[in-house]
C-alpha cells in the first residue's frame, strides 16, 4: 500500500475518538492517522496523546493547535504536515462516524486505478444518508446542486468532506491560496483540483448522522458557502492560472 495518511480534525470529540481510531485501523492496519485538534475544551488531544504512546505507536500522530480556527484551517495544517513527510495518499475525514472507515479500501482502489482525487458521494448509485430529517436533506442536496450549476461541474456531491488525494494535487492547487474555511471549503478544494486538470471520481458512501457530540454546522458557515461559490465562478481564470 502507498504511504497513506488520514487527517482527522477534532474539537470536543472525546466521545468518538477511541471508536473512530479503532475502526480506521480495523479497516486498514498499515494506515497512519494525524489528529488535528484545535485545543478542545474536553481535552480530546490528551486522549490522542495517550493512544499515540500506547496502542498506536508510530501510526498515530497529534497536531495540537492552540486556538479554534475552523475546519478548513485545520485541514490545511494537516495537509501541509503530510506533504512535509512524503505521504503519497492523503485523506480527510470526520471523527464522528458520519464518514465510515469501511469505505477506505474503496477510495484507495480508485486512487490506485488512476484517480487523483476520490470523493465520497452520497448522491450516486450506492450512496445515501441515514438519520437526517427532511430539512437537512434539502439543504445538503440543494447546496451540492447549487454549486454544481453555478460552477458548471458534473459531480453529484460537492459538499462532502470524505476525500482522498494524491499528494501532487495538494501540492499543485495552492493550499495557501484556499480562501474558504467552512461549508464551502470542500467545494473549493474540488473546484481547484478540477481546474488543475486532475481526474476526480466519486465513490459511493452512506453518510450516517453523528451519534455523539454536536454538529459544527451554523448559519454563518452556510452563508459563506453561498457567497464563495460565486467568488469561485467569477475568478475561475485567475484560480486556474494560480493567481488566486
Amino acid at each position: 500500500m502507498k504511504k497513506t495518511l488520514i487527517v482527522i480534525p477534532t474539537y470536543n470529540e472525546m466521545g468518538n475518538i477511541d471508536r473512530i481510531l479503532e475502526a480506521v485501523y480495523f479497516s486498514l492496519r498499515e494506515i497512519h492517522v494525524l489528529v488535528v485538534d484545535d485545543n478542545s475544551p474536553d481535552k480530546t488531544y490528551e486522549r490522542v496523546l495517550e493512544l499515540e504512546k500506547s496502542l498506536y505507536k508510530n501510526k498515530l500522530f497529534l497536531l495540537h493547535r492552540t486556538a479554534k480556527e475552523g475546519l478548513g484551517r485545520a485541514y490545511i495544517a494537516g495537509f501541509k504536515w503530510a506533504l512535509e513527510r512524503d505521504y503519497e495518499y492523503i485523506f480527510e475525514m470526520d471523527a464522528d462516524f458520519s464518514h465510515n472507515p469501511i469505505y477506505l479500501p474503496d477510495f484507495i482502489a480508485r486512487l490506485d486505478q488512476g484517480a487523483e482525487l476520490a470523493i465520497g458521494s452520497r448522491y450516486i448509485t450506492g450512496g445515501g444518508v441515514k438519520g437526517w430529517g427532511v430539512k437537512r436533506k434539502i439543504i445538503s442536496r440543494g447546496g451540492s446542486t447549487y454549486a454544481k450549476l453555478i460552477l458548471g461541474l458534473s459531480l453529484n456531491d460537492l459538499t462532502g468532506g470524505y476525500k482522498g488525494f494524491k499528494r501532487e494535487v495538494l501540492e499543485k492547487i495552492g493550499l495557501d491560496r484556499v480562501r474558504s474555511n467552512g461549508y464551502s471549503f470542500q467545494i473549493e478544494l474540488t473546484y481547484r483540483s478540477i481546474l488543475a486538470s486532475y481526474k476526480v471520481v466519486e465513490v459511493p458512501i452512506v453518510f450516517e448522522d453523528r451519534e455523539f457530540g454536536v454538529s459544527k454546522m451554523s448559519k454563518n458557515i452556510f452563508m459563506e458557502a453561498l457567497k464563495m461559490v460565486w467568488w469561485m465562478r467569477m475568478n475561475r481564470k485567475k484560480i486556474q492560472k494560480g493567481e488566486l
